[in-house]
């Protein structure tokens, strides 16, 4: 089941145009950055943009950076708020259940696809960015890069903290998926339950903006997402890093045990 769900996704014409218009914000950016040669004040704009002008490798993490807040949470939440809305929505839900396929292994099935979508959606923009970054915006000089601290990182660190960034944002899109998933598994529309997981998404950083929401505001959804840019200083700062951690896992783990309890109780009549 979970081969089948990873071959519609590879072979649907959406999740590469999905994945194509992500990535097409980050080279453009890398385009500009080129021909006008002018980045952002260091402090300004997205994380890393003001130092890839001095280091073109450090390209992955700018762009990670921009398609974080919003494009890469919003294809997330169309993928999975279809997995099963979708479905019941086609009038293939009730088919598929038929057969001899459990609940539990068709849900496991449509998360392990979610995933899936995250991880190449993730890599394909960070590769893109690397070629594209080291090509137009060159090395660093003398083999190394400077960290947010002003101390020099060699490059073997920089592809360790950009592995651990890279994973980070990644967890942070699957507390995403989670939240979709669950409602997928409420209401028969996807639209609806994509809406919703923007919806609460947006809440949630609306809510980090003000000063009232103070006490709610470590326990958000989206309150340490850029906290990945902490790795790149010296010497790591992991509180920000752990306490986001903590915090996606269990989103993760209390929507998706939502999800679970909630579909295999479902009265399935689409």
């Amino acid at each position: 089941m979970i081969a089948v769900e990873l071959r519609k996704l590879v072979r649907s014409r959406r999740t590469w145009i999905t994945i194509l218009l992500i990535d097409t914000l980050p080279t453009l950016v890398a385009v500009l950055l080129t021909l006008t040669d002018v980045g952002p004040r260091p402090g300004t704009g997205p994380a890393f943009l003001s130092a890839v002008l001095k280091d073109g490798t450090l390209f992955p993490l700018a762009a990670i950076a921009m398609v974080l807040p919003l494009f890469l949470p919003v294809a997330v939440a169309v993928t999975a708020g279809e997995a099963i809305a979708g479905e019941s929505q086609a009038g293939t839900l009730r088919y598929m259940l038929i057969r001899p396929v459990g609940r539990t292994r068709l849900l496991v099935a449509k998360l392990a696809s979610v995933m899936a979508f995250v991880l190449l959606t993730v890599l394909v923009v960070a590769v893109t960015a690397y070629v594209v970054g080291t090509l137009l915006l060159g090395h660093a000089t003398g083999g190394s890069s400077t960290s947010f601290s002003g101390t020099a990182l060699s490059s073997q660190q920089i592809l360790l903290r950009t592995l651990l960034a890279l994973g980070y944002a990644m967890l942070s899109m699957l507390g995403v998926a989670a939240i979709a998933l669950f409602l997928s598994t409420v209401v028969h529309a996807p639209l609806a339950a994509t809406m919703g997981t923007l919806a609460a998404l947006i809440a949630s950083t609306l809510l980090l903006t003000l000063d009232a929401a103070s006490s709610l505001q470590p326990y958000l959804p989206t309150r340490y997402w850029l906290s990945f840019v902490d790795l790149f200083r010296d010497p790591i700062l992991w509180h920000n890093v752990v306490h986001g951690v903590v915090l996606q896992v269990i989103y993760v783990a209390v929507f998706l045990a939502a999800a679970w309890a909630n579909f295999m109780t479902k009265d399935i009549k689409d």
